[in-house]
């Protein structure tokens, strides 16, 4: 798919480093302040793929209920890898109070049509999985609340000034 370009608003231009319509998209300026903003740790200086575990990917939707990808094991020369299985992954999105949260999930299955038929039913696992997470993410935000002793205000020696 080819971005059609973007020209920035005026407010936007001021902060880039480019002229206007020169690919700049979203406004984000010039690449490097992205690249800046990220900080390397030791895993990003190894941005290699692997070659023995290369797979071809391919979607499939019904444009209802979500997708599926079907992932099929390739050998480095990119042809048919038939001693690793075919993986099939569900994709779809559930509207929640908090707005639309994306579903990403395996499907067990040896065919596309036994994944389709099975495409619900991991999907409401998947669901179950995410909610009981976000349940415990919350408890564990919950317990980590410090409350401050009363009068304290939770400094070193009462908070209050002491004159020597």
């Amino acid at each position: 798919m080819i971005l059609p370009e973007y020209d920035p608003p005026p407010a936007a231009r001021r902060h880039s480093s480019r002229p206007a319509g020169s690919g700049n998209l979203a406004g984000l300026g010039d690449n490097r302040v992205i690249a800046m903003a990220m900080k390397p740790d030791d895993k990003t200086h190894d941005m290699r793929m692997n070659a023995a575990a290369l797979y071809r990917e391919e979607a499939f939707t019904d444009r209802q209920m979500g997708a599926i990808r079907r992932l099929t094991p390739v050998k480095p020369d990119g042809s048919p890898d038939p001693a690793r299985t075919i993986l099939f992954v569900g994709q779809t999105q559930i509207m929640t109070t908090m707005g639309t949260l994306p579903l990403s999930f395996e499907i067990e299955a040896k065919t596309l049509e036994e994944a389709a038929s099975k495409f619900g039913e991991a999907a409401t696992a998947a669901f179950e999985r995410t909610v009981k997470e976000l349940e415990e993410y919350r408890r564990q935000a919950a317990s980590s609340i410090v409350i401050p002793e009363r009068g304290g205000g939770g400094l070193p020696g009462g908070g209050k000034f002491q004159l020597p």
